[in-house]
């Protein structure tokens, strides 16, 4: 099979056997992946991953190590799937504590598709546990399931906080994981608010009826500076982004982490203690709920798309990415 791994900073065709399978496992064949900005920070170094990237999909279940029943159920099947692949999967007795208490996107021993010690998506075929899976409705297109994955990290917000208690939030930021999550604030709140530095990305939200506002995105911009929100999201994927959402935040105020970066973001920790501000990381979160908000069309990604490529250009795919006005950018092996 054809895949793309990590050498020296760029994706490199490799050829290669199809992922043997463990036990209650299954070969997934690829429809379609999406490149996210993670992705791109892998190049850089982050987690110092060198294997197959990618961890957006939709995909079919071409083959499983499995129950007659379970076959019955997926072969054949669209889906997409949790990343995090936690103890159980891996036959480890006993589970560790996380997995013990339901936290199993922080297992100890968890591997991570496409980020961690796993083989990803950028590949015509890869392997998940039957665990991760979730099938695929057929009223959505490959192009709106590919997003269930950043839909659902968006998602993740509202399981960690009661929005509801709020009346209007700050979405710091304009790429496609801030889009998501300005989308699934304003299914809850009646007033959200993106900032962000490009007026085209900006049109995107606007369209989805989500307030903008442009800023140049630094320190020094006034209009940051004057305005401030009891819930702040901070999803730049910038370094400067901490520093530019603690000014958002007003006392007593929640600030919302969503960005990962390679490397290490300079910031002053005085505003959190002066202002009392409660930080809140957010990663992984619901692909239910995620894939009921695009069945019921609160959510719709798909404006997002900028271009797909064959997977044969992942090279020239990811690098595209990286342009200036260009948000999700999808690789398709067939």
């Amino acid at each position: 099979m054809l895949a793309f791994q990590v050498k020296n900073a760029k994706l490199s065709p490799v050829q290669g056997p199809l992922p043997k399978l463990r036990k209650r496992w299954a070969l997934l064949r690829t429809r379609l992946s999406g490149i996210c900005n993670t992705d791109v920070e892998i190049l850089r170094g982050y987690h110092a991953f060198r294997g197959t990237p990618g961890h957006e999909f939709v995909a079919e279940v071409a083959q499983i190590d499995g129950s007659g029943a379970e076959k019955q159920r997926w072969l054949g099947r669209r889906v997409t799937g949790d990343i995090n692949v936690a103890c159980s999967a891996y036959g480890f007795r006993p589970v560790c504590d996380f997995c013990r208490r339901g936290l199993k996107s922080h297992c100890v021993r968890r591997t991570v598709l496409g980020i961690v010690n796993h083989d990803g998506a950028f590949a015509e075929y890869f392997a998940l546990p039957l665990e991760n899976l979730h099938l695929v409705p057929d009223e959505l297109g490959d192009e709106q399931a590919v997003f269930v994955e950043p839909l659902a990290a968006a998602c993740q917000i509202l399981a960690q906080i009661d929005v509801q208690k709020f009346r209007s939030a700050a979405v710091l930021g304009d790429g496609k994981l801030a889009q998501l999550i300005a989308q699934v604030l304003r299914t809850v709140l009646p007033h959200v608010t993106m900032y962000g530095k490009h007026e085209e990305k900006l049109a995107l939200a606007k369209a989805a009826k989500i307030a903008t506002k442009k800023v140049r995105g630094n320190s020094d911009d006034l209009k940051i500076r004057k305005e401030n929100y009891r819930l702040v999201v901070e999803a730049t994927g910038s370094p400067s982004g901490l520093t530019l959402a603690q000014q958002m935040t007003e006392p007593r105020g929640i600030l919302v982490l969503k960005s990962t970066f390679h490397g290490a973001a300079p910031v002053e920790t005085w505003p959190i203690v002066v202002k009392e501000l409660t930080l809140v990381g957010s990663r992984c979160g619901s692909f239910h709920e995620a894939i009921r908000l695009l069945c019921t069309q609160q959510v719709n990604p798909t404006p997002l798309i900028t271009r797909s490529f064959p997977l044969r250009d992942a090279a020239e795919a990811i690098q595209f990415a990286q342009k200036p006005g260009v948000m999700k950018v999808l690789l398709k092996p067939h």
